[in-house]
């Protein structure tokens, strides 16, 4: 009897999978531990391993499809072996949605042409994809298909933009949808070349209109996620400023020491390995609210410090194991290692999976101060603004200062405001005397 691979819970949040795109085909052998298929979760992009020996002999749905976890993917069993579709399953309407987006494609070019003088070098373009016999361009599987995430196809074909004719800058080769929104803008950078007619071009590209968008996996789960989190945990939020002078100082000594050896410590690395080593001494931070039976409050015996990294579609929190443990050079080379994971959608879930803090920064993108909302089941999460020059009184003097603004919310179930003072109290400390840090 041949066995059946179903769509794997591939993260704790997990309810729908695209199949990315098969790497075997129908009539394939394959062993136990080859690789399958690429799975695009609302988390990550992983693989899925067969755990049979045997020939692949269906494939149940299609690549570029969304698809239930539970649903039956494909079925592995002897050569020749007769499969039959799994009672309430077939591969039909997941083969069909691959090309919905195309159909939709030819009406949304119209529009681009209008515009004689812009519009018209594209035109044979939008035609030439359509014989098998063009050439594949780089975002080409080994069978064809174009590699394409499902938001990046929809936007394709809303903005008219083929998709065999890019070139996908996503992990693989994939098309995203930052390279959608590249080709679509193309047409309005050379407008100015174009003559008189280069105006009318130009604001006809930025017409805004109503339309629904589709969402990610990782946007809906963000979305769910966050509605449950700010709807059933009580926020309170604690402001802090310190001093970051003392913390400037100490980074751009370091990190004049560590040059030759190709080292660079960002602010968050310090911000990072402060967080851990103040949940040290009040480790009524380091809980969460346990659901189970009366409720209780679970302290956590280790720190695991998560933080915020900005993908496309959403963000990710990977997580820095035992980080109370480990120096500020290796919290940095994890920390960058981990970012550079998440970006390309390649983090396992057990780098983004077990946080008991999280701290979220946009300090380098210029806010000043925010209030984040936390990521249950933590009791806590730190919000970094960015180091503003101002006016400060020292020793009776005005002088300039660098300061920054730190953002605590807390669980008021866990944490009570006197604690969440103490707890910001130890992180100044830390922060406005950084050498604590190295020892």
């Amino acid at each position: 009897m041949a066995n059946i691979i179903d769509m794997p819970k591939l993260s704790d949040t997990m309810t729908v999978g695209t199949l990315v795109k098969w790497l075997k085909k129908e009539g394939d052998a394959v062993k136990n531990g080859d690789m399958l298929a690429e799975v695009e979760t609302d988390k990550a992009t992983m693989e899925l391993e067969c755990f049979f020996t045997g020939t692949l002999l269906k494939i149940f749905a299609a690549g570029g499809s969304q698809v239930e976890v539970g649903t039956p993917l494909c079925a592995i069993g002897k050569p020749g072996e007769k499969v039959d579709v799994p009672a309430g399953k077939s591969s039909a309407p997941a083969a069909a949605t691959a090309p919905a987006p195309q159909a939709e494609a030819a009406p949304a070019q119209k529009p681009a042409a209008a515009p004689a003088p812009t519009a018209a070098p594209p035109k044979p373009a939008a035609s030439e994809p359509a014989p098998a016999a063009a050439p594949a361009p780089a975002a080409s599987s080994g069978d064809g298909r174009v590699k394409i995430s499902p938001l990046a196809r929809k936007l394709a074909a809303e903005k008219g933009v083929d998709p065999a004719s890019l070139t996908g800058s996503g992990p693989g080769g994939r098309i995203v949808r930052a390279d959608v929104l590249a080709a679509s803008n193309a047409p309005t950078k050379s407008a100015p070349k174009s003559g008189g007619a280069a105006p009318a071009a130009a604001k006809a590209a930025i017409v805004m209109e109503d339309k629904l968008v589709p969402v990610s996996n990782m946007r809906a789960t963000i979305a769910r996620r966050l509605v449950e989190a700010k709807s059933s945990i009580p926020h309170f939020y604690l402001d802090l400023e310190i001093d970051a002078a003392p913390l400037l100082e100490l980074r751009a000594q370091l990190n004049a020491a560590l040059e030759k050896d190709g080292v660079k410590l960002s602010v968050n690395d310090f911000i990072l390995k402060a967080a851990a080593v103040a949940l040290t001494r009040v480790p009524a931070v380091n809980c969460s609210w346990d659901q189970s039976g009366q409720g209780a409050i679970r302290q956590h015996g280790n720190v695991h410090v998560s933080f915020a990294v900005a993908i496309e579609d959403g963000l990710i929190t990977p997580v820095i194991r035992d980080t109370h443990t480990k120096t500020l050079m290796t919290i940095s080379g994890e920390a960058k290692t981990l970012a550079k994971r998440a970006k390309e959608k390649k983090l396992a879930p057990a780098e983004f999976t077990g946080g008991t803090f999280c701290v979220t920064n946009l300090g380098m993108m210029g806010i000043d101060r925010f209030c984040a909302i936390i990521n249950p089941p933590n009791a806590a999460i730190l919000a970094v603004g960015a180091t503003v020059k101002k006016p400060v009184v020292k020793n009776d003097q005005i002088v300039v200062g660098q300061r920054m603004t730190l953002t605590l919310s807390c669980d008021h179930r866990v944490v009570d405001g006197a604690v969440g003072a103490t707890y910001l109290g130890a992180l100044r400390e830390l922060l406005e005397r950084p050498a604590l840090l190295l020892l």
